[in-house]
């Protein structure tokens, strides 16, 4: 199996066409499960943020595959396959372990660094994982994945040198300190604002949220208050900036429930905040294109330079550690096959000299198990060794062939691994 990713983000697509295609509770599950099971799939995970929306599959097949996950895209956003196809990028076996290793390290988010995309991609494999999308192919990649992309903050302090799309857009605000804000949504995203906010120094801190319980424990976590969902056109009319970040799929806030200056950020998408809003006097509004467009966090520094040869060094070690594997299901079946000759030329010699003692027979039992044993060791270390160099199934292939091994039977080895 190898793996495949197709998928839309910020540098490939613009963000009006992103919202079209974002899919967040129930759309993605569907999605989900109907990407992993057309045929051309084994395994499957969905990564749907306000950057991208990207499909990791597991494939025997690249064409058939790139066209289903394509069209089933289309299908489920609503978005023609044609409109969509200029803008996806498609990479397959090595290059897409080396997209994924960039995505969770934030060398491919709008804001170089930022530290949210190694959260979301967890999340969506917990997501594929809970729906028994994922198998050990794409959970190993993923795990790993992430295993870098914790190396890397720890190690280089990317997530330190890139700020959060929070960040970036608050930077458009001007002072924060002393000013009134209204946070919209009690999620990751709203709450690294509210906690951001807070560290600014802003003085009153309101959050609303679908499940009051969740934003009034969002609020208390920064000293804020939090207000009933139904509260927040009332309340638009104190708030000096507001942020929005929620999965409600339409505008929360239209031109007509704002009557005096404000800084809008809208992180969501589909965008929660109607851009309409931009003609009204006094108005700033910000959202994912405006972010994009000013380019903050996406200078290459010393961290960044950094992450790229880490990721470069886990790549390499990740495709080694992949060759080495795929031969030790042969290198057991030629131990297996030794084994079997041991036991039946043992057998045969008890049959000629039945009246050997326990003890000779245990001897020669030990010696000859000796025998083999070192004969196959340096050709089995040493093909395993071959095997983690580009090209290296070839030698697996090679040991089957020269010791006529039933090719089921390393295939058994491997679906027990499994």
């Amino acid at each position: 199996m190898s793996v495949l990713a197709i998928g839309l983000s910020h540098r490939t697509a613009p963000v009006a066409l992103l919202e079209r295609v974002s899919m967040t509770g129930d759309a993605l599950v569907k999605f989900l499960h109907d990407v992993q099971q057309d045929p051309s799939v084994s395994e499957a995970m969905v990564v749907s943020t306000c950057n991208r929306v990207e499909v990791y599959v597991t494939v025997e097949r690249f064409h058939g595959a790139v066209t289903a996950v394509s069209g089933l895209m289309g299908v489920h956003s609503g978005v023609p396959v044609e409109e969509l196809t200029p803008h996806f990028y498609v990479h397959y076996e090595e290059r897409a372990v080396e997209h994924l290793f960039s995505v969770v390290c934030g060398l491919d988010s709008m804001v170089v660094g930022e530290g949210q995309i190694l959260g979301q991609v967890r999340q969506a494999l917990k997501l594929a994982q809970r729906q028994g999308t994922v198998g050990a192919t794409l959970n190993e990649l993923v795990q790993q994945a992430l295993r870098v992309g914790k190396r890397a903050q720890t190690d280089t302090g990317i997530d330190k040198h890139g700020a959060s799309l929070v960040t970036a857009g608050l930077a458009l605000a001007g002072e924060l300190a002393g000013r009134r804000a209204l946070v919209i949504g009690a999620g990751s995203m709203s709450s690294l604002a509210a906690a951001t906010l807070a560290r600014s120094g802003v003085s009153d801190i309101v959050v609303a949220n679908r499940t009051y319980e969740r934003g009034a424990r969002l609020a208390a976590s920064v000293g804020g208050r939090a207000i009933e969902f139904a509260a927040v056109a009332g309340e638009l009319a104190g708030a000096d900036i507001v942020i929005t970040c929620t999965g409600a799929g339409r505008h929360l806030i239209t031109p007509g429930m704002l009557d005096g200056p404000a800084f809008l950020l809208d992180l969501a998408l589909p965008h929660d905040i109607d851009p309409a809003v931009r003609a009204l006097p006094g108005v700033t509004l910000v959202d994912l294109e405006t972010i994009q467009e000013s380019g903050i966090g996406s200078r290459e520094g010393d961290a960044v330079r950094s992450v790229r040869a880490l990721v470069a060094d886990e790549l390499r070690a990740y495709l080694d550690g992949e060759r080495a594997a795929k031969v030790t299901p042969t290198v057991v079946a030629l131990r297996s096959k030794a084994a079997n000759v041991v036991e039946s030329e043992l057998g045969r010699l008890l049959m000629r000299v039945p009246d050997l003692d326990d003890r000779t027979r245990d001897e020669v039992a030990m010696t000859v198990q000796r025998v083999v044993d070192k004969l196959l060791h340096e050709p089995t270390v040493r093909v395993k060794q071959l095997a983690a160099c580009p090209g290296g199934d070839h030698y697996a292939e090679a040991l089957r062939e020269l010791f006529n091994l039933d090719p089921k039977v390393p295939e058994a080895v491997r679906e027990v691994e499994l």
